[in-house]
């Protein structure tokens, strides 16, 4: 909502086109749609900083439920209060649900068909793709931080992850828990300083 309390129907509208062209194009999983997103929201619409992108990316990986769901909630929400969030969500949702629901009515003809499987196998190497320009991305944040402590919890993640077959609700659980384990120690130390 604007200063005075009223409906950005402009905006709304925007966003709510926006997220449905988002999930109706993405294929792949919520990794690809944050990084679609990350070009519309943040390149093309210039509605949030690419910091602000990572923040929404970050609290969308780790919170329970679809990453576009949580994403698109915290993306209405910070342009438009909660009716952004409701806007933001249904603009999301309703692809998948208008597909599905066909696929569903045709799951046996689906299935059958050549065509279609060979487009999905295909479609395979595009998400990869996709996928791989997040994690670059991502990584170069990370990087562009000049922080040991981010790029080595970087490094040793991927080592739990990849390596290790560690589940990644533990990794994520465990950079939480060392991220605010950094937080209390830079608040504690200035005032160890200043007593010292």
């Amino acid at each position: 909502m604007n200063q005075k309390g009223t409906l950005n129907m402009k905006l709304l509208r925007q966003l709510f086109c926006s997220m449905f062209a988002l999930s109706a194009c993405t294929f792949g999983g919520g990794f690809v749609i944050v990084s679609l997103m990350k070009k519309k929201v943040v390149e093309e619409r210039r509605w949030l900083e690419e910091d602000e992108m990572l923040d929404i990316t970050a609290i969308a990986q780790s919170a329970p439920g679809p990453i576009p769901v949580n994403a698109s909630v915290l993306l209405g929400f910070r342009l438009h209060g909660i009716i952004g969030s409701l806007v933001a969500v249904a603009g999301t949702i309703l692809p998948p649900m208008i597909l599905l629901s066909l696929i569903a009515v045709f799951y046996d003809q689906f299935r059958s068909n050549p065509v279609i499987t060979t487009a999905l196998t295909v479609m395979r190497a595009g998400v990869a793709a996709v996928i791989f320009d997040v994690v670059i991305n991502l990584a170069k944040n990370v990087l562009a931080t000049r922080r040991i402590l981010y790029v080595v919890l970087m490094v040793v993640t991927f080592i739990m992850g990849y390596f290790l077959d560690i589940s990644a609700m533990l990794i994520i659980l465990l950079c939480l828990a060392a991220g605010i384990i950094c937080v209390i120690l830079e608040k504690v130390s200035p005032s160890d300083r200043r007593e010292q």
